[in-house]
Parts: structure tokens; C-alpha cells; sequence
């Protein structure tokens, strides 16, 4: 990587977020203090915010996930102990777009962190709030998150802003990956539930779903099923993706009347063994079955 393109990088992880972090319920220049040489506490709403705030704070914050393992972030709601646990932390990381329906609430009841909004300074499509599958906004969610970090622990900016920047290098030599692995394959996909329209935005892709809502758990009716199984015709379509949290019958069914096949195309909701680009380079790479 040359260095103007790593000046690129900064310029998105560093400049650009200066005017997106934002902060709920407390003052934007609030310094917290670490007492008895505690760490400052910082809890993520879900999978990818999580490693995203892990690898930024490193050695110097700790983070905790807040929806357990095996749980969609979707049907999620905070227990009174989740609430208790969120009101002793420093920082609440959230995805925004309404993901967190239980945000409202917690800052109703005075909590006096600081709520960082990572969908900041993101163009958004109404209500849809998956921009972590797209890795042109992960950078951005990544910045916002060392930007309050730094603002809180100015001591520590440099070091929270350094590992954003190398973590931002990854994440575009993802973004390159998948514009050249695409950029001469077929348009055309069916996801299963509405989650990859911003990373179809971004690669010029098209995306269908079995389920057209933005949250996976939509009804599929003998209609829907009719549609879908008509456009994977008219568009040659020989593979419908499934997820890892739902049931592959629904998407069995259609690949079994286009003598196709499912694949997983995952939306990163479920906690996993993989990382981000992990689990990002297996959807690129079913993905590439499909297209190519």
C-alpha cells in the first residue's frame, strides 16, 4: 500500500468523523477518569461493533458484548441487569438506524456515558440499518469509535487513533478485494432477508430477497415464495442464499424448483468463531459461486 493511499485511509478514519461522533446524555468533551488503575468500560451492542471497539481501544479499554451468543440483535432486549451493567460503563456502542430499540430508554433514565452512534455521517436508506456488511462504512463506524474514545482519554488518542488506522487498511484491502473479484460477474442475487443493500449499492449489485423486510424474521408466503422463485428464472439465478439463524427450508424449497443450490450468505448478526473480514471473504466467496 503506497503512501498516498494510507493517507486516504487517515483522512477517512481521522478527519472525517470529527463532525459524526455522537454523544447522548452527556457532554462531548466529558474526560473520564480511571480509578485504581482501572480501565475505562465500554459495552458494544453487538458482533461486529464489538470487534470493531476491541481492536480500537486494545489494551486500554475493556469491552463487553452486550447481546449473548447465539442471539439476533434483532429480537434482543436488555434484562434489568443488562441496564444495571450499561449504567456503570463509560461507553455504549451502537450501530444507530433505530438498530438499538432499547437506546431510547437507557438515556430516558439518565445514563451519564457517553453513546457513540456509529452510523454517523453514513448516507442511510430509510430505515435499513445493516451498513456494517458494507466495508466502506465499517471504516467509518470504526472512526467514530476512536474519535470517542480519544475525546474521553485524550492521554490515549494517538494510540486509539493508530489502531483504527491500521484496522482501516485492512477493511480497504477487503473493499479492493471484493470490487475486483466482481467487478466481471453477474449482478444478480437473492439474499434471504433484506441486509445487503448498501454492500449492493457499493459493489453495483443487485440485490433480491426471499424476505423483504430488513429484519429476517418477515412472514414467507405461498405468494412470496411464487415471486422469488420467478425471478431466479427470468434472471437465470442458480443459487439462493440462506443465513446462519434461520431455518435453510425456505431457500431448499426454491433451489429444488430452479435446480439450483443454497448457500450461505451471512449478515454478521450471530456471534462467531470468525472475524470481519473473515466472514466477509466467505461471503465474497459464495457470493463469487453465485456470480461468476
Amino acid at each position: 500500500m503506497n503512501a498516498q493511499t494510507k493517507m486516504a485511509i487517515v483522512a477517512i478514519v481521522v478527519v472525517i468523523p470529527l463532525t459524526s461522533v455522537v454523544v447522548y446524555g452527556t457532554n462531548a468533551n466529558q474526560e473520564f477518569t480511571s480509578n485504581d488503575n482501572s480501565k475505562l468500560q465500554a459495552i458494544s451492542s453487538f458482533n461486529p461493533l464489538h470487534e470493531f471497539s476491541q481492536i480500537v481501544g486494545g489494551e486500554k479499554i475493556d469491552v463487553t458484548l452486550l447481546v449473548p451468543v447465539g442471539v439476533e440483535p434483532h429480537d434482543w432486549e436488555p434484562t434489568i441487569k443488562d441496564v444495571q451493567q450499561m449504567h456503570k460503563s463509560d461507553f455504549i456502542i451502537i450501530n444507530g438506524i433505530g438498530f438499538e430499540n432499547w437506546v431510547d430508554n437507557l438515556i430516558e433514565n439518565n445514563y451519564q456515558g457517553t453513546i457513540v452512534d456509529t452510523s454517523k455521517q453514513i448516507p442511510i436508506k430509510e430505515t435499513d440499518p445493516h451498513i456494517w456488511l458494507n466495508p466502506v462504512f465499517a471504516i467509518n463506524q470504526v472512526g467514530n469509535i476512536a474519535l470517542a474514545f480519544s475525546n474521553s482519554d485524550p492521554e490515549n488518542g494517538e494510540y486509539y487513533m493508530t489502531n483504527a488506522a491500521k484496522y482501516s487498511e485492512k477493511l480497504y484491502s477487503l473493499d479492493l478485494k471484493i470490487r475486483t473479484d466482481l467487478i466481471d460477474c453477474k449482478r444478480d442475487f437473492i439474499a434471504f432477508h433484506d441486509a445487503f443493500s448498501y454492500f449492493a449499492d457499493e459493489y453495483n449489485l443487485n440485490q433480491h430477497t426471499i424476505v423483504a423486510t430488513t429484519n429476517s424474521h418477515g412472514e414467507v408466503t405461498a405468494k412470496t415464495l411464487e415471486n422469488v422463485i420467478s425471478t431466479a428464472r427470468e434472471l437465470n439465478i442458480k443459487v439462493i442464499f440462506s443465513e446462519e439463524s434461520v431455518n435453510t427450508k425456505t431457500s431448499q424449497i426454491i433451489a429444488n424448483e430452479i435446480g439450483g443450490k443454497v448457500l450461505v450468505l451471512s449478515p454478521l448478526e450471530i456471534v462467531s468463531e470468525d472475524n470481519y473480514i473473515s466472514k466477509m471473504t466467505q461471503n465474497l466467496e459464495n457470493l463469487k459461486e453465485a456470480l461468476c
